[in-house]
């Protein structure tokens, strides 16, 4: 099933897009299913969107996906079921003080394009949408099946250092007395973690086997500079 992933800030119309689309792509050739967020938050609805991916229906993700990790992790998901993606965000918003963070989708990384923006009224570049879901190459196979290269050897190592790092970060705040709601600081990391309860080191580690079995799926030395950003911002949005 093609992966059709929906991204803006709360108000945006992302729901009126999903329903647009799920009428433009289906029909009798195949089916148009809209995976929305729910109870369970972000691991439920990755869950959700595995299990429906495929190679011949269309899959469209109704969520805000505000980060850019959210976004990785169902660019990993779609590659690794071998089907196609697109990315469609939803330009403006009223906006407000409350509402969670977002970061706009850049085209120059490879889980944010292609890449399709609207706002408002605007109509959907539907054939553009079209073309890419179901006339583009199908995604390479997964580096995990093939000889990986040395650059990816040297990604991993980085990979397994830098959320060890973090790792030992929190669990150092929090043996020296940081309660909840204050602000988890990781050496050389702009962003911080905010923790709204204690997390034990075996939550911790598993998250951690998590995060990187996505981030495995595509090794790249381009990512290097933001895997200890990303996985933070995985770990905020998966401690609750």
């Amino acid at each position: 099933m093609p992966l059709v992933v929906l991204c803006g800030r709360p108000g945006s119309g992302k729901s009126r897009r999903a329903a647009e689309l799920r009428a433009a792509l289906g029909g009798p050739e195949r089916e148009a299913h809209v995976v929305a967020e729910a109870e369970g938050g972000r691991a439920a609805l990755r869950a959700e969107v595995e299990r429906r991916l495929g190679r011949r229906d269309v899959v469209i993700v109704d969520a805000g996906n505000e980060l850019r990790s959210i976004r990785y992790e169902l660019y990993c998901a779609a590659r690794q079921a071998g089907t196609a993606r697109c990315l469609l965000h939803c330009a403006g918003g009223p906006g407000g003080p409350d509402e969670p963070p977002f970061e706009a989708p850049d085209p120059r990384n490879r889980w944010d394009r292609p890449l399709f923006t609207v706002q408002g009224e605007e109509p959907l570049p539907l054939a553009a949408i079209r073309a890419a879901l179901f006339e583009s190459a199908p995604p390479p196979p997964h580096r995990a099946t093939r000889t990986q290269p040395l650059q990816s050897s040297s990604f991993l190592h980085h990979l397994d250092r830098v959320t060890q790092e973090v790792l030992a970060a929190v669990m150092a705040a929090q043996r020296s007395g940081a309660q909840p709601g204050e602000v988890v600081r990781v050496p050389g990391v702009a962003e911080g973690l905010v923790l709204n309860r204690p997390v034990s080191m075996a939550e911790l580690s598993r998250l951690r086997r998590q995060f990187i079995s996505y981030t495995k799926m595509q090794p790249s030395d381009e990512n290097l500079p933001q895997l200890a950003s990303m996985f933070l911002q995985y770990l905020s949005r998966s401690i609750r």
